[in-house]
């Protein structure tokens, strides 16, 4: 094998020009393929991870996967009910110290009660629509970010302060409201309640900062006239990779909708995979293209050293050394450009990383996300002498075809 090696090394070796070309191809093809799987897997663990940290990894609501039966079928045989009226019955979790309870005792991880409805806010004449959630706020601030989110005042206020009311810092402008004002909130069923500003947020995203707003747990069960009730427990897991295992049993044990973040952003995950598909795809063919350079140059040599091969098999060398041969002149290629290749990855993802951008006080991200991995570096090299070896491959095939007799009389 040391001597086919040598063999092949000697023929690209004289060669010099068209390897360096070659080798250039492969080198490119895997270090900007390293370089767009870094910054798009980056991106993506980014994106997840930011998503991650807005919601909950476990929502749980006050309604059923699977609509409830009606209880006149449990009694009566018949295909259709008509002029039924339901009972009266107001919706949500009742009893949340004992759903909270029962939680507790296998959760990994941090609860949070809620109650969300929608109210009107009018402060000097105007009037907004909002969504009002009442919560617990020690217990809000470890399953949310809306502690590093705030802008003036103290979320704790809204437990200290009975009537405070934390709100969005577009609908404080909208409204004119500033910290330390009175509005008044009133509720569908027409109930009214005044409560005092005690904090504005500013989260990024407009519809939230134009149209929600937090208070105190009680004030809002008594606002929307629903005492001890609540809509949903928040769950914020240690190992979120357990997100589905828990929905799933606390869902058998409450009873009610249990969904967990992968659940709810299942078409993002999806929409991912279809461009890491991509992604791959791009890379294979930037691979196959530099593959091209090698075939040439490897085929340029069979007929070159046609000669050569006549001597070869009349010394006694079997077909198989042959191809081995050209195979090996295509690897050799190949392993140069995916050595200098990952150098060249690695240079360009360091670049990107590198590279600040300047954006408004609003933004956080100020660089490109960019992920080292080495499963990018293994599946590039992988591709590139995959690619090396299959371009080699079909004009060894053609050499360890050749006739010698046929060569030395001057019949190629």
């Amino acid at each position: 094998m040391m001597l086919l090696l040598r063999i092949a090394a000697t023929h690209v070796r004289n060669r010099l020009r068209q390897t360096i070309v070659s080798t250039l191809g492969v080198a490119l093809g895997v270090g900007f393929s390293i370089a767009m799987a870094s910054l798009m897997e980056g991106s993506q663990r980014d994106f997840v991870a930011t998503l991650i940290e807005a919601i909950p990894h476990v929502q749980i609501r006050d309604e059923k996967r699977s609509p409830a039966e009606q209880p006149a079928s449990l009694i009566y045989d018949a295909v259709q009910f008509n002029g039924l009226r339901p009972r009266e019955d107001l919706r949500g979790i009742h009893n949340p110290v004992e759903a909270l309870a029962s939680l507790r005792d296998w959760v990994g991880g941090s609860l949070a009660q809620q109650l969300n409805g929608q109210a009107v806010l009018r402060y000097s004449g105007q009037d907004i629509g909002i969504t009002l959630v009442g919560v617990m706020p020690r217990q809000e601030l470890e399953v949310s970010k809306i502690g590093d989110d705030m802008r003036e005042g103290a979320f704790e206020e809204i437990q200290t302060i009975s009537n405070g009311l934390v709100l969005g810092d577009k609908a404080a402008e909208r409204l004119g409201a500033e910290l330390g004002e009175t509005v008044t909130l009133t509720s569908a069923n027409g109930v009214a309640k005044r409560f005092k500003i005690v904090g504005t947020f500013h989260t990024g995203v407009t519809t939230s900062d134009e149209g929600l707003a937090y208070a105190n747990l009680k004030a809002v069960q008594i606002l929307l006239e629903k005492p001890d009730i609540i809509n949903s427990i928040s769950v914020k897991l240690d190992d979120i990779s357990q997100a589905n295992e828990v929905a799933a049993r606390a869902e058998r044990q409450l009873g009610y909708k249990a969904v967990s973040w992968e659940e709810a952003n299942e078409g993002l995950m999806e929409a991912f995979l279809v461009r890491n598909i991509i992604m791959y795809t791009v890379v294979g063919a930037i691979l196959v293209v530099a593959g091209f350079g090698i075939f040439n140059i490897v085929s340029t040599i069979v007929h070159e050293k046609a000669k050569d091969i006549a001597i070869l098999k009349s010394l006694g060398f079997p077909e198989t050394d042959i191809q081995q041969i050209f195979i090996l002149e295509g690897l050799v290629i190949g392993v140069m450009g995916a050595i200098v290749g990952c150098a060249l990855g690695f240079g360009l993802s360091s670049y990107l990383a590198s590279i600040k951008f300047e954006f408004t006080t609003n933004v956080e991200m100020t660089r490109l996300p960019i992920h080292f991995s080495a499963s990018h570096y293994f599946i590039a090299c992988v591709l590139a002498l995959f690619s090396s070896g299959t371009a080699g491959y079909i004009p060894a095939r053609k050499a360890a075809r050749l006739n010698p007799v046929d060569i030395i009389r001057g019949a190629t």
